[in-house]
């Protein structure tokens, strides 16, 4: 299952994320962006490589 998680000091809030991702994970609250459905996320990392500052990472948890 991947993990999405976004770092609140390199985000400017531009809405890239937002307007790239299938599953409406994210949200913008106070300014930046929050992964507020990431249980939502398949793992398509197209935040992550459209992000322009790199405050996204989507990582995947191996499964046992």
């Amino acid at each position: 299952m991947p993990k999405v998680s976004v770092d609140k000091n390199k985000c400017i809030g531009c809405q890239a994320c937002l307007g790239v991702c299938p599953q409406n994970v994210f949200e913008i609250k106070n300014g930046v962006s929050v992964p507020v459905n990431d249980n939502q996320c398949i793992g398509c990392q197209a935040c992550e490589h459209t992000c322009p500052v790199d405050a996204i990472k989507v990582e995947f948890e191996e499964e046992n």
